[in-house]
């Protein structure tokens, strides 16, 4: 074993301490929490239904703010391969590129342990395990002259399953060519 792979083994053995860490703190707060909030149903103080449709439209919020701050991983949890996935749809990308610019390229997509473990995929370091964007905002496996994907054969599921069809954030009207102009801000998708 390298000094370089000792660093490494150091340094998953404190983040994986940190994380059991935090699993054991935030574990506890759920309970506490969930607890409080079966006692003020029972009571009648809260309405379970409003509080599920708060819930709903918190969560989203609470996510970006968590991944912002690097608080979260994401990484996805599929029950396949994806070399054996036999989902999505066929589109045709290449005469839509010129109207999307490949907008799809600019979601984050979180990789799976299979994607992190071929170690092809490059993921964000800040962000662990979404998939590495550049400073135009696309992935890093774009290529910008043909705009077509430089790491086809191993991409991740999600990828491989994505249907831009009916994804309002980039078409207005998918069928008729017209795109939701928010995805030539600079801060899309996050701000569009």
């Amino acid at each position: 074993m390298t000094l370089a792979d000792v660093d490494v083994l150091q340094g998953l053995l404190y983040a994986h301490d940190r994380a059991n860490a935090n699993t054991a703190a935030l574990h506890e707060a759920s309970s506490t929490l969930d607890a409080v909030v079966e006692l003020l149903v029972a009571e009648g103080v809260l309405d379970p239904d409003k509080l599920a449709s708060a819930r709903a439209e918190a969560a989203p919020k609470r996510e970006r703010q968590f991944y912002e701050r690097g608080m979260a991983v994401a990484m996805q949890d599929f029950r396949e391969s994806k070399y054996t996935f036999e989902g999505g749809t066929e589109i045709d990308c290449e005469r839509r590129l010129p109207l999307c610019g490949a907008a799809c390229c600019k979601l984050p997509v979180a990789l799976s342990k299979e994607d992190v473990e071929e170690g092809v995929l490059r993921w964000e370091l800040g962000r662990p395990y979404l998939l590495l964007h550049d400073a135009d905002h696309h992935c890093h496996h774009l290529d910008r002259e043909s705009r077509r994907c430089g790491a086809y054969g191993v991409r991740p599921i999600p990828c491989r399953a994505y249907d831009c069809r009916h994804d309002d954030r980039i078409w207005l009207d998918f069928e008729a060519g017209i795109v939701n102009p928010a995805i030539h801000d600079p801060g899309w998708p996050e701000r569009g």
